[in-house]
């Protein structure tokens, strides 16, 4: 492979242009022959045993000319982007200009490139975020979750179902007097008053008896997420098979040793509060960086290719519809969507996501942040355990370099926080 021209040809734009030798050309199209040989037949011949000039005879001498040219394409690519030291987003087109048995294949591509960000004053940025205190009501919320939790199952068959009861029946629902998709269960587990069915269904069921036939007339929500049944009257025919109640232990010492390693109340509430405020240093954290990242992006300026917004938009909705595990052209249908409103439903958040990564990457590199080869490994390591991956296969899958950029963002996000200048957001 010989790279012969190299031209910008617009913002974050290269066209390149290189050649493979006939010599190359002549052992891809010999691959090519050797991988299809099997399931060519030729008269007179056993299946897969006729000769390559035979074959090129019968079937013309270009026949395996494509697969030859693709394969020829798919391995000299990295080569190129390598030899040029270019950081590829998009390869919007590739142009086969020439080719022949004499002189080879020659091949135009045209690459969309990594663009060039600039940025400064991204240090001292001002920052309001709110102050989150830790309060005795938060405590005493907490242990009364942590009391339901560990409450006592009871058998409750012998009364009409109450608030807070765990029932197990069967629903059949109707929408304009046909059952609909996703409307009917069986021996269905449901808590009255979690909130798990729409506004309406839970509260119809206070009152009902096991083996009681009965029906619940709702209405979906304008903006449910299933199109045939959203702003529609609904009849769910209910029958209850079982029925029971939580009994919840007193919040003594006894209790708390029970159900954890402390031995008295004191020591759970303790525990308890530094939990809460551990969470609330997490959640002050998150904010942080997300009023960091909007601040961010306004300073960054750069021409960044459309390609990249689309393949983040893609991502995020693929990793959505996964959360549910579906693939994302489906779960737009489920929600009476089309994909592409669908997918486009994710365009900003993709936008600031991907500004605010290049945004980093330019600090890090303006600060010239430094990752050893030991933090490398170390997070191989972690990514291999949390994963439940071999570790090879992770080095396979990530490259060393890719994960080297991730490490230097995160380090140049750590930058941006500790220099920061935080102040409490007082409400007005």
């Amino acid at each position: 492979m010989q790279i012969t021209s190299n031209t910008k040809t617009e913002k974050n734009n290269i066209e390149v242009e290189f050649s493979i030798s006939a010599d190359e050309f002549e052992n891809a199209v010999q691959s090519a022959f050797m991988k299809k040989r099997r399931n060519i037949q030729i008269n007179g011949f056993r299946k897969g045993k006729a000769s390559r000039k035979m074959v090129e005879a019968n079937y013309g001498e270009g026949i395996f000319y494509e697969d030859a040219v693709n394969d020829l394409y798919r391995d000299s690519i990295p080569k190129v982007i390598d030899e040029l030291k270019l950081e590829i987003v998009d390869t919007p087109a590739v142009e086969v200009t020439d080719i022949n048995k004499e002189s080879g294949v020659t091949f135009k591509v045209k690459l969309t490139v990594k663009p060039e960000i600039e940025i400064s004053d991204y240090k001292g940025l001002e920052v309001e975020l709110e102050k989150l205190n830790v309060c005795e009501e938060d405590i005493d919320e907490e242990l009364n979750k942590i009391l339901a939790d560990n409450a006592r199952i009871i058998d409750a068959s012998d009364t009409p179902v109450a608030n807070g009861e765990i029932i197990k029946f069967d629903f059949s629902g109707f929408c304009e007097g046909e059952a609909f998709d996703g409307g009917t269960a069986k021996d269905f587990e449901l808590e009255i008053g979690s909130g798990r069915f729409i506004p309406g269904f839970e509260e119809q069921i206070i009152g009902k008896n096991i083996g009681e036939d009965f029906e619940i007339n709702v209405t979906f929500p304008e903006d449910y997420f299933s199109e045939n049944v959203r702003g529609k009257n609904v009849l769910f025919k209910c029958k209850i098979h079982e029925k029971s109640s939580k009994e919840t232990a007193e919040l003594d010492d006894e209790f708390v040793k029970d159900i954890s390693e402390f031995d008295t109340i004191d020591e759970l509430r303790d525990d308890v509060r530094k939990k809460i405020e551990q969470s609330n240093d997490e959640i002050r954290d998150m904010e942080l960086e997300r009023e960091l990242a909007e601040k961010v992006v306004e300073l960054m300026k750069g021409d960044i290719p459309d390609a990249m917004y689309e393949y983040r938009i893609d991502e995020l909705a693929r990793d959505w519809a996964l959360k549910y595990n579906m693939r994302a052209e489906d779960f737009a249908k489920q929600s009476g969507m089309t994909y592409e409103k669908y997918r486009d439903g994710f365009r900003e958040i993709a936008e600031k996501q991907v500004k605010f990564r290049l945004s980093l990457e330019k600090i890090a590199q303006i600060e010239d942040i430094p990752v050893s080869k030991d933090e490398i490994d170390a997070e191989y390591e972690k990514m291999s355990k949390e994963n439940h991956i071999n570790i090879d296969r992770i080095r396979n899958i990530v490259s060393e370099s890719s994960l080297e950029l991730d490490l230097k963002t995160e380090k140049a996000l750590v930058l941006l926080k500790e220099a920061a200048v935080i102040k409490d957001k007082v409400e007005v």
